[in-house]
């Protein structure tokens, strides 16, 4: 898929794509930092229907909940074949005891056998991260394991 990038002069940047259905979606990236969502007008490609200003954390939060789910379904095609193996994304709430420790101190493989396979942050993904990578509120934690062993790690990152 294109994304069609616009230099906008004394304002940014908007990088949107075509929908299917001919309308258009995309951000503003402002020189100042801040970010607009915006939707185009069914009739009018060109117009805008909607501009919903973001912070950078709502952005990150976007972006993980549209990455996140590609993918944890490529993972999942990609061990189909192996029963009882399945992946799972799991979130670091602002409360966990993990927000702003290293993956290591998680002990996740260990405790759990479960391999964390990637991070989501802010809509990019960190494949294989190392035990030093620091975890962040916001980020999702996308693990392979057993069903069970999957929620035992998840209730470790929500509780420790």
């Amino acid at each position: 898929m294109n994304v069609d990038v616009t230099p906008l002069p004394g304002i940014g940047v908007r990088k949107e794509i075509e929908l299917r259905s001919g309308r258009r979606v995309g951000v503003i990236a402002h020189r100042d930092g801040k970010i607009d969502l915006i939707l185009s007008r069914a009739d009018d490609p060109d117009a805008c229907v909607a501009e919903l200003p973001l912070t950078t954390e709502e952005a990150g939060a976007l972006a993980n909940l549209l990455g996140a789910p590609q993918l944890v379904n490529q993972l999942k095609d990609e061990h189909a074949d192996l029963p009882g193996i399945t992946t799972r994304k799991m979130p670091i709430k602002l409360n966990s005891p993990f927000d702003g420790r290293p993956l290591g101190d998680t002990a996740l493989r260990t405790r759990t056998q479960v391999s964390v396979v990637a991070i989501m942050r802010a809509g990019q993904v960190i494949p294989s991260p190392t035990p030093d990578h620091v975890l962040a509120a916001g980020d999702i934690v996308i693990a392979v394991g057993t069903a069970e062993k999957l929620e035992q790690a998840a209730d470790i990152l929500a509780r420790g």
